[in-house]
């Protein structure tokens, strides 16, 4: 018999062929899968930017092989988080300017230029996994208010101004 089972139906079969039957368990508990992605030391330099900056980066990318990957790297020097943590800033940074420096070197036979696409696209997805489309504030400032169409405009300083935390009555 093998120690380790499969599946969840074998789980439970062996747990009930030992004289013991199971005790509330559905014959598909008890096994339990996670799939992580490990990523290589260029991959996961990839900084986590905002969105409008992995958008920019992913158009260089795209038209000038590596220039969104060389732009990318200061970002690192701005504080932009990475999958490195327990790697310095500076080393970070060399990581991203050896993948910007490895597509533009290879670009001359197209692998460098479809590695730039994607990287571009890994640095937009890594924006939109972080949540951060833009820095909006969610308060508007005190001196803007809504109007009857729904439009905003500035309210002059005699009245007192609307704030809006997103539904407007």
């Amino acid at each position: 018999m093998d120690p380790f089972p499969k599946d969840g139906e074998s789980a439970a079969a062996a747990a009930g062929a030992g004289g013991e039957p199971s005790r509330g368990a559905a014959p598909s508990s008890g096994v339990m899968v996670q799939v992580r992605e490990k990523k290589g030391p260029l991959r996961a330099a990839i900084p986590y930017m905002p969105f409008p900056v992995a958008v920019i980066c992913l158009f260089l990318n795209t038209f000038v092989p590596g220039l969104g990957t060389f732009v990318s790297a200061f970002t690192v020097l701005c504080g932009a988080r990475t999958d490195l943590p327990d790697r310095h800033m500076c080393c970070v940074f060399w990581l991203n300017i050896a993948a910007a420096l490895i597509q533009i070197l290879t670009a001359i036979v197209m692998v460098g230029w479809i590695m730039s696409i994607f990287w571009g696209m890994d640095m937009v997805i890594l924006a939109i996994s972080q949540g951060k489309f833009f820095s909006v504030s969610p308060n508007p400032p005190p001196n803007i208010q809504w109007l009857s169409s729904g439009r905003r405009t500035q309210a002059s300083a005699h009245r007192n101004p609307v704030h809006c935390s997103g539904v407007r009555s």
